[in-house]
């Protein structure tokens, strides 16, 4: 017999603010987190801004010791991560360390090690490169050091599905404890790439705004006046256990998760087919993963990166499983304010979505002053929005067609 589970702890480190009061806040204010970059010198090129984590010291979550030699995209997960666990009051020891896992999702890993060690071997020889290089580059890591600092010794993994990572390993953590396999998981997203590379990357691929004039306005989902996406970082983490688990420490439940979907498009390396038919089958394996109909939906955090395909394949996909239902479910991209964290987008926004249900609010789509073509459903503009919720959809997709739909419903027993 399948366990239910749920949602009793978040963490967030955005670029909206470090915390869950402070970013949500942010989030329902309708701020946005995109700056300047400050990384590194981003003179020449295309794209010069980005949506920084601002004002985070990792010697705040861990020793000193250790700071010195994390990676951001680590110290972010470590940081949600102890977030989540004094959120949700949960001690993990060695009675239930090995009962409790850690899964997260991540696209790049430290790719800003990797461009510093390259130079070091090009500019100063091999035998000057750290020996800390390779575990601060591989994408596991963030799961391997949670663990680590935390105790928690059951199934541990990392998911590299590009942009869809994050929700993939919370669907999957998911999995783990409906099917007995885990009591309570540590799981979400996580991403810092704002470096050379990446920014070059995606901008020799046209991905990317160059509206570096007026950064705020550059993440603009749905608007006719899209140019691309915005490059975000941060980290989303959720605890999740199972009913039986939660109820007997007394833990306050944020939401119940409720369904799971995943499909494959098979079409393109990078862009999702024009119908969105790829989108619409993994919407559509969530729902009845959920065992419910689509007109129970009472809330979509979309993918809505604001490239010109995605939002409008994603407005099709949505129409394709939704029907007349469509225009009548809201619908808001919280990537007009944090930008795209990559693989850490699943994390935060599943974090957003649960915040949703308790708070009934709705998060607002900034920046969508005149609607693109086709794109003609309700994207809550601009404004924050009053609904309670009962079931909520938030969408990840990514490069080489990888698709993930999570659903969360309010708990009730």
């Amino acid at each position: 017999m399948e366990k239910r589970v749920v949602v009793t702890g978040i963490g967030l480190v955005t670029p909206l603010g470090i915390g869950v009061e402070e970013t949500w806040s942010a989030l329902v204010a309708g701020k946005s987190g995109v700056g300047e970059i400050t990384r590194f010198d981003a003179t020449g090129y295309n794209t010069r801004i980005a949506a920084e984590v601002k004002g985070f010291n990792p010697e705040d979550f861990m020793p000193k010791k250790d700071a010195k030699r994390t990676e951001h995209f680590i110290a972010y997960s470590i940081a949600a991560s102890r977030m989540a666990l004094e959120d949700a009051r949960l001690t993990i020891d060695a009675a239930n360390g090995p009962r409790i896992g850690v899964l997260t999702g991540c696209g790049l890993g430290g790719l800003n090690m990797l461009e510093i060690t390259a130079r070091t071997v090009d500019t100063a020889g091999p035998k000057r490169v750290s020996p800390f290089f390779i575990p601060m580059l591989i994408g596991n890591m963030a799961a391997g050091m949670i663990s680590i600092q935390f105790g928690a010794k059951g199934p541990n993994a990392s998911v590299a599905t590009a942009c869809a990572a994050g929700a993939h390993a919370i669907g999957d953590a998911f999995d783990l404890i409906r099917y007995g396999k885990a009591d309570a998981m540590i799981t979400g997203g996580v991403e810092s790439v704002v470096t050379r590379t990446c920014i070059a990357g995606f901008g020799a691929m046209k991905a990317l705004s160059t509206r570096n004039d007026d950064p705020r306005k550059a993440s603009r989902p749905f608007d006719k006046d899209r140019d691309g996406f915005v490059v975000g970082e941060g980290s989303g983490i959720l605890i999740l256990e199972s009913l039986e688990h939660a109820l007997e420490r007394g833990a306050h439940i944020y939401a119940e998760m409720a369904g799971y979907g995943m499909s494959g498009d098979g079409y393109h390396m990078t862009s999702p087919p024009p119908d969105g038919e790829g989108a619409a089958r993994c919407m559509q394996a969530a729902i009845d993963d959920a065992g419910i109909q689509p007109t129970q939906i009472d809330y979509i955090n979309a993918h809505g990166t604001s490239t010109p395909l995605n939002d409008l394949y994603e407005t099709r996909a949505i129409k394709m499983m939704f029907g007349d239902q469509a225009h009548k479910v809201p619908i808001s991209s919280t990537k007009s304010m944090t930008g795209h964290l990559l693989g850490g987008a699943g994390g935060i926004e599943t974090v957003f979505t649960a915040l949703v249900i308790q708070h009934g609010i709705l998060p607002p789509t900034i920046n969508l002053d005149n609607p693109g073509e086709e794109c003609d459903l309700d994207y809550v503009p601009h404004t924050a929005r009053k609904k309670e919720v009962t079931y909520a959809m938030t969408n990840s997709f990514g490069f080489g067609g990888t698709n993930a739909s999570l659903i969360l419903k309010k708990f009730t027993q």
